[in-house]
């Protein structure tokens, strides 16, 4: 007969000897596995001494290790404990004797067969992420608008559904949850999902107030939440503009939550899917120092999953990055467009890598048709990328339709206001005012581009094009100093060959900036 191990309980802690995870509370820790056995074998003397042979022992099997390999040990254990303030000290070092567990009782339990077969029974979290989305609650006084509350929920599952990272639960699971007071943790191990959406809709006369909230289900901690007051002149076209926005704002919400999660994750435990989160920052970062380090985790990536389309299409925004901030190497170029192209092959149903790849194509290959092809196939999968819009306006502000660029923009952060990418679209925003002469709107985006995004190179070109059109020259060239401070490469006429510039936006930018001191 197999006998499990003893779970260890110690404060918010939870060690598992047989999977070598500590939990802090519901979340795993990135202890490595020497630290979690030297770890098991204090908290099983908790309160007496552990001799220094004992833990070696335990860490590495009784092979002869240097002093300092424990001490290292030791003090990563501690690192992670000291997570919960004090935690670091409840570790006692006992001069040329060892180390002594002081901390908070420790409870040891061994699962129960009752408990052990209701976790079998649970289904299993799927590898990507997962929500469910519950009905919501009618606040009206009408017990008939409740197939409002009901058809908001039918149209952002549909929505959340197009989305093709995230795994999301039929209606027809969650509908047990109807007019029930809910444990949200109880919910995510019922149907096996991290996250769960909520939410209310009260209806009184022509005004309609809907609130969601989305919650990680392991944690209980909230991801996302959102109001909306509307006037309901038309049901049914409210209905849709609500579940749009809200699905809009949840897909980016969960991918910074994943993103998180995986930050906590174990290096040499990382999957191509988690690699390619453990990027996006960098990748969101539009600097060369950034995307270069992402671009190593992308080539793991691909290199576990060749036909990941989703890693292309980052590794295509990287060499992007590349290309224009490093240098304007060819090699960069011809690599954004290569995966680029990959992502189409291999996303044809991916909104996302979709998006990314036009970008490439439009920027770097300079085919703004081909780009906008692959940017309408990701809208017509996914109606409410905001990353989609956002960069579609980037990319028509550089070919100088300004008006257009100016709607796509603003319909990108109307789905996603505080969207990673949000300082592009002010970006797109400050070019197109300025091409229309509008330079106190320009200067208005572009300050809001670098508040959005104060490490990258081109919100301070865009700012100082549009002080420098005031005539505000002493802050456009303080504008300029900072694009040089962070890209000193920097020569305004090979950035505007690089992206394809229109020539009026050319025209118009150029000579702003060579007033403001960037050298041509």
């Amino acid at each position: 007969m197999t006998v499990r191990v003893g779970l260890y309980q110690f404060g918010p802690f939870r060690l598992d000897p047989e999977a070598g995870i500590l939990f802090h509370g519901g979340e795993p820790t990135m202890l490595g596995q020497r630290a979690v056995a030297l770890l098991r074998r204090l908290l099983e003397n908790a309160g007496a001494p552990v001799s220094k042979d004992a833990l070696v022992e335990a860490g590495w099997g009784g092979l002869a290790v240097a002093d300092n390999n424990l001490t290292v040990q030791i003090a990563a254990l501690r690192r992670v404990l000291a997570d919960t303030g004090d935690a670091a000290s409840w570790i006692e070092t006992l001069p040329r004797r060892g180390y002594r567990y002081v901390g908070p009782a420790v409870a040891t339990r061994v699962p129960d067969a009752s408990a052990a077969a209701a976790l079998a029974s649970a289904p299993t979290l799927p590898e990507k992420p997962s929500i469910a989305v519950l009905p919501f609650s009618n606040l009206s006084d009408d017990p008939q608008q409740a197939y409002f509350a009901e058809g908001m929920v039918d149209d952002i599952i549909t929505g959340l559904a197009r989305i093709k990272w995230l795994f999301v639960i039929a209606r027809n699971s969650t509908l047990i949850y109807k007019d029930r007071a809910v444990d949200v943790k109880r919910v995510g191990r019922e149907l096996g999902v991290r996250y769960v959406l909520e939410g209310s809709v009260r209806k009184a006369g022509r005004s309609v107030r809907v609130t969601g909230q989305m919650i990680d289900a392991s944690t209980g901690a909230h991801v996302w939440a959102e109001r909306y007051d509307r006037s309901s002149e038309d049901i049914f076209a409210l209905q849709d503009e609500i579940a749009l926005s809200a699905v809009g704002a949840i897909a980016p919400s969960v991918r910074k939550a994943e993103i998180e999660r995986v930050r906590r994750k174990r290096p040499d435990s990382l999957d191509a899917y988690d690699l390619v989160l453990r990027a996006q920052p960098d990748v969101d970062s539009g600097m060369p120092e950034q995307v270069t380090r992402a671009l190593a985790l992308l080539e793991r990536a691909i290199a576990l999953e060749p036909t990941y389309a989703l890693a292309h299409g980052n590794a295509a925004m990287c060499h992007h990055c590349l290309f224009l901030r490093a240098g304007l190497q060819e090699v960069n170029r011809a690599a954004s467009i290569r995966h680029a192209r990959s992502a189409i092959v291999y996303g044809q149903d991916d909104a996302l890598a979709l998006t990314w790849a036009a970008f490439s194509i439009g920027m770097d290959e300079h085919d703004r048709a081909a780009a906008f092809t692959a940017l309408e196939a990701a809208l017509a999968i996914s109606p409410s990328s905001a990353l989609t819009y956002i960069l579609g306006s980037v990319i028509l502000g550089w070919g100088g339709e300004a008006e257009r660029a100016i709607e796509w923009s603003e319909w990108g952060m109307r789905l996603s206001p505080f969207d990673s990418w949000v300082w592009a679209a002010f970006d797109a925003q400050a070019m197109s005012h300025l091409l229309r002469g509008r330079y106190e709107e320009a200067c208005r985006a572009a300050y809001k581009a670098v508040q959005a995004n104060p490490a990258h190179s081109i919100t301070y070109v865009q700012l100082a094009a549009a002080l420098a059109k005031l005539g505000r020259l002493d802050e456009a060239r303080a504008a300029a100093a900072r694009v040089l401070e962070l890209q000193p490469a920097f020569r305004y006429s090979r950035q505007f060959a690089g992206v394809d510039c229109a020539p009026a936006l050319a025209e118009a930018l150029g000579g702003a900036l060579q007033a403001a001191g960037l050298p041509e």
